[in-house]
């Protein structure tokens, strides 16, 4: 934990040299002093959002332990995407199934360019399954079958199904893929190729990088307005992740965010965004945690749910973070509306 974090609190320099110096606790509580107030607060303006996100990321972080690198960011009413939060949002990461958004982006690239079609099938043969108890085509038992590559990619992106990879391998290689973001000027959002050109590792980013490629993503300057509609639209499901920005939202708060979480090892990752209620993009944010946790390291190692101490962090943030954009807006004239909820048993 360093002390710019500390900083960040608004703790003042006595706190934070405490902290330094190795009682954490004493600082931890009399941010959580202070926290009560900011949780009230309900921010007028783009500028005090960012300072209540901005606190909030502090507290979260440092009572979760590990190492941080983040960007969030809040759009002013000009559209003007500002940063809350920058935290180490240079440092290239390990994306895990953050980058999914990627790749999903990549795939519907070529779909814009005519090249691919959502509802051309794929074949799910029983050697590209991957039995991880993750996603659900490990789950079907019965193969070959065949899918459409609209269905592969909401699954990719909902469930996080890890076939779905290799499912958008065939229609889009490793190369051509890295390419492709590349070409978007994603030159750390990369995925590693193996030898078989087909397949590939999740790879690596940066929170800034990651943060831009939804800013571009909602203005329409990554895909087509129909492909934005179609991954906006999947990534905001009720059926996507929702342990942690999205935890302590309700089913219609959690229809204004669109998230993706990624988790290997000790990695635990969540990139997104909050619209207000007219459906215009407020706040983008791309967090990725790793390290020792506060708590049971043991405990922590294998525990990829809601009580993990870095989803904790993420889902008071993420409380937080919606909050922040009930009363902001911006003038912007794309507008992404969530489609509502309707509940239904059969029949």
């Amino acid at each position: 934990m360093d002390i710019n974090r500390r900083f960040a609190l608004g703790l003042g320099s006595a706190a934070a040299a405490t902290a330094v110096l190795g009682t954490a606790g004493t600082a931890s509580a009399q941010a959580e002093r202070s926290e009560a107030d900011w949780d009230a607060l309900i921010p007028t303006t783009a500028e005090l959002a960012r300072r209540k996100i901005a606190f909030k990321y502090g507290v979260a972080t440092l009572l979760a332990g590990g190492t941080w690198s983040s960007h969030i960011g809040v759009a002013d009413p000009d559209c003007v995407v500002k940063p809350a939060v920058e935290d180490h949002a240079d440092r290239v990461v390990e994306a895990y199934s953050v980058n999914k958004i990627a790749v999903a982006v990549a795939v519907l690239d070529k779909v814009d360019r005519g090249l691919l079609r959502l509802d051309q099938r794929v074949d799910v043969t029983a050697d590209i399954v991957i039995h991880d108890t993750d996603g659900i085509f490990g789950l079907d038992g019965a193969y070959p079958s065949s899918v459409t590559l609209g269905h592969v990619l909401a699954t990719l992106l909902t469930v996080s199904d890890n076939t779905c990879v290799r499912l958008c391998g065939l229609v889009v290689p490793a190369l051509e893929l890295n390419e492709i973001l590349r070409g978007k000027g994603f030159v750390h959002t990369q995925v590693v190729p193996v030898a078989n050109p087909n397949r590939f590792f999740l790879g690596t980013t940066t929170p800034r990088e990651t943060s831009t490629l939804l800013q571009k993503l909602v203005k329409g300057e990554l895909l087509s307005a129909a492909s934005t509609a179609y991954l906006l639209n999947v990534l905001r499901s009720l059926t996507s992740f929702t342990d942690g920005v999205r935890l302590e939202l309700s089913s219609q708060e959690r229809l204004n965010v669109a998230t993706k979480a990624g988790w290997f090892e000790d990695g635990r990752n969540e990139a997104g965004v909050v619209f207000d209620a007219t459906g215009r993009a407020i706040v983008t944010y791309a967090l990725f945690a790793s390290g020792a946790f506060r708590g049971d390291q043991a405990v922590n190692a294998d525990n990829y749910g809601a009580t993990h101490p870095a989803l904790r962090a993420r889902a008071a943030l993420g409380r937080s973070m919606y909050d922040s954009v009930l009363r902001i807006t911006t003038n912007a004239t794309r507008v992404h509306r969530a489609r509502p909820h309707h509940p239904w048993i059969g029949a």
